[in-house]
């Protein structure tokens, strides 16, 4: 016994609906190659992440707030990579050290 119908029209009717899935999931298959490509070139060309970062304050001034160590979490929006003297500086000078990533213990700089 056959699990396809036995007369032309509705063979024709499935073969239809086939071409048209099949072109479907190869169309699904280019998009996703096409994201995947895509993210695999943004990850090539991502910059670099910082050893230190300075994270500045709210106000006119912009003073800095806290150092991080490069790639923590608790970094926020206003912030800039530093140089190790920069961020050694910084808590040298009062800046506070951020109590999640603690750059002073990664810098050797214990109060």
């Amino acid at each position: 016994m056959s699990d396809l119908p036995p007369d032309l029209p509705r063979l024709r009717t499935l073969e239809t609906w086939l071409v048209m899935t099949l072109q479907r999931v190869r169309e699904r298959i280019n998009a996703v190659e096409q994201r995947e490509a895509e993210r695999q070139r943004g990850a090539a060309h991502r910059p670099t992440q910082p050893d230190w970062v300075l994270e500045m304050g709210i106000g006119r001034d912009h003073l800095p707030v806290y150092v991080h160590v490069g790639g923590c979490h608790m970094t926020g929006g206003r912030s800039a990579g530093v140089p190790r003297q920069t961020a050694v500086r910084a808590l040298a000078e009062g800046v506070e050290a951020c109590p999640h990533c603690r750059p002073d213990t990664e810098l050797g700089v214990l109060d």
